[in-house]
């Protein structure tokens, strides 16, 4: 059995991970999927990965840290605390040491990538939650989360550093999505070679992954545990 630690990303909570969550455990796995405190106007990236940390508990071995987004701000730092066999980004802000979440868009070139691949593909680049983010989440997922509302999150800690000096030493995989239109699959695709020399896999969907394509998320996290023997 491997138990899965899924990390959030920014103006998220756990929930998240509703419909990812069920298909692991079918398969089963453990899922732990703890709250960040992203309302927390004084939370830095080591609180962050506190609250990881005390979810997990005493776990000593068969642990896989999945990060989301600004969850790879996170992930890392868990990896470094937690016996971790691997860690794996989903459509993730890959960070460099000592860069923070609000430089994070111009360092890597984000805008441009963005206003490139809209005009590929034909909306509007300017930022509207339904374009960008729901463009392939089911309707009915999409009614439900519009209804709950967004959860709230600090803008503090856009100003926070990650703290690592260099990625930990545990094997990282990344998981791009073809149809991002937060995060264009080249800008993923150069940041995973750059950042962390590695090729990403693709999986087809946008950005929420973990709301629209559940099963793909799911099946891909299975291949790679499968592959850890």
């Amino acid at each position: 059995m491997t138990t899965f630690v899924l990390i959030h990303g920014s103006s998220a909570d756990s929930h998240y991970w509703y419909r990812v969550t069920p298909l692991l455990e079918k398969a089963g796995h453990q899922v732990i999927a703890p709250d960040l405190p992203a309302g927390d106007d004084s939370a830095d990236f080591d609180d962050y990965a506190a609250a990881v940390i005390d979810a997990v508990g005493d776990q000593s071995s068969g642990v896989v840290i999945v990060g989301q987004s600004m969850g790879a701000f996170v992930a890392p730092i868990v990896a470094t605390k937690v016996p971790t066999e691997l860690i794996v980004l989903l459509a993730p802000m890959i960070p460099v040491s000592g860069e923070t979440p609000g430089s994070w868009w111009g360092d890597t070139g984000q805008p441009e990538a963005v206003r490139k691949y809209a005009e590929q593909n034909g909306f509007d680049p300017e930022f509207n939650p339904v374009t960008i983010f729901f463009h392939d989440v089911p309707k009915d997922v999409t009614d439900e989360l519009m209804k709950a509302g967004e959860p709230t999150q600090s803008e503090a800690i856009f100003g926070r550093k990650f703290p690592l000096d260099a990625w930990p030493a545990v094997p990282t995989r990344v998981i791009a999505c073809a149809n991002d239109r937060m995060f264009p699959l080249p800008l993923q695709e150069r940041l995973s070679e750059e950042r962390l020399g590695v090729q990403p896999d693709v999986i087809e969907s946008g950005h929420l992954a973990a709301f629209g394509h559940p099963d793909l998320v799911a099946q891909k996290l299975e291949e790679y545990v499968s592959e850890l023997g």
